[in-house]
């Protein structure tokens, strides 16, 4: 149980923890305009990367992207610049939040806060590169393989720069943010909201809510909504598992908590 005493003696004015609020925002601020600037700077780099996918899945030799609006590159390469940057400034980002959550946090709930700050990048990373190695190949090759001789006309793929990145970034986000559910689970588990017995009561629905996710978040082709769904639901299980071992360390840390206090009641009698 909390000790409010204490907690009051180390409470700061609200003055105090807006400064440190804006000064936190400001140099997240200027870390992204950092990043954004790097990025800008190689932004047709960056770009190349994002479009080998694309390049990939056309014939040799056949893959364009074009643009129906004059400013569409430019915006295009703004968008790319600035993704990029929030992807490179992220960790100084994180940092800045955690400095300043961390001094409201007592020792306990920093150890374990700190593996879900870890785990959130690697996560993030997993499910983008998923994307980027394997769905959008797939999807983009699923996709191409629509064109050709239709009643005597020849369709063609002629992809906008502007609606492929967004294409693209819906891919990466996507994966990247749906890769968080063990996280997710595992604060509200720690948190007390949700317990693993009630997941593992709700597992057909999870699961079914997995595959509807999937449907949504990705383009509709099957291969997509699987290559998602399946790592999810691999991950919940995964989830699971966790939960039984967090459940386990609350439950030892509990009781060296109480023989601490036991052993401290018998040393001041």
């Amino acid at each position: 149980m909390f000790d409010v005493k204490d907690l009051d003696e180390t409470r700061a004015p609200l003055l105090d923890h807006l400064i440190e609020l804006r000064t936190r925002l400001v140099r997240a601020l200027l870390a992204l305009a950092v990043g954004f600037a790097g990025c800008l700077y190689f932004a047709d780099e960056i770009l190349a990367i994002l479009v080998q996918p694309l390049k990939d899945a056309f014939p040799e030799g056949q893959g364009q992207l074009i643009f129906t609006k004059l400013p569409e590159v430019f915006f295009v390469e703004l968008k790319v610049a600035l993704f990029a940057g929030f992807m490179v400034s992220f960790p100084v980002i994180a940092n800045q939040l955690w400095a300043f959550v961390a001094p409201g946090l007592y020792a306990r709930e920093k150890k374990a806060f700190l593996p879900f700050l870890f785990a959130t990048p690697v996560l993030f990373t997993a499910g983008a590169s998923l994307a980027y190695f394997v769905v959008m190949p797939v999807a983009f090759t699923f996709f191409l393989g629509f064109g050709g001789m239709t009643g005597g006309l020849d369709i063609q793929a002629l992809p906008s720069a502007g609606d492929y990145l967004s294409l693209v970034m819906q891919f990466i986000l996507a994966f990247g943010l749906t890769f968080l559910l063990p996280v997710l689970l595992l604060l509200l588990h720690r948190a007390g909201i949700v317990s693993r017995d009630q997941m593992v009561a709700a597992r057909r629905y999870v699961i079914v809510g997995i595959f509807i996710i999937a449907a949504v978040v990705t383009p509709p082709d099957p291969g997509s909504q699987l290559v998602l769904a399946i790592p999810l639901w691999l991950l919940f299980e995964i989830s699971l598992v966790l939960m039984r071992l967090q459940e386990k360390a609350v439950a030892e840390d509990k009781l060296a908590r109480e023989a601490e206090q036991a052993a401290e009641r018998a040393a001041a009698e």
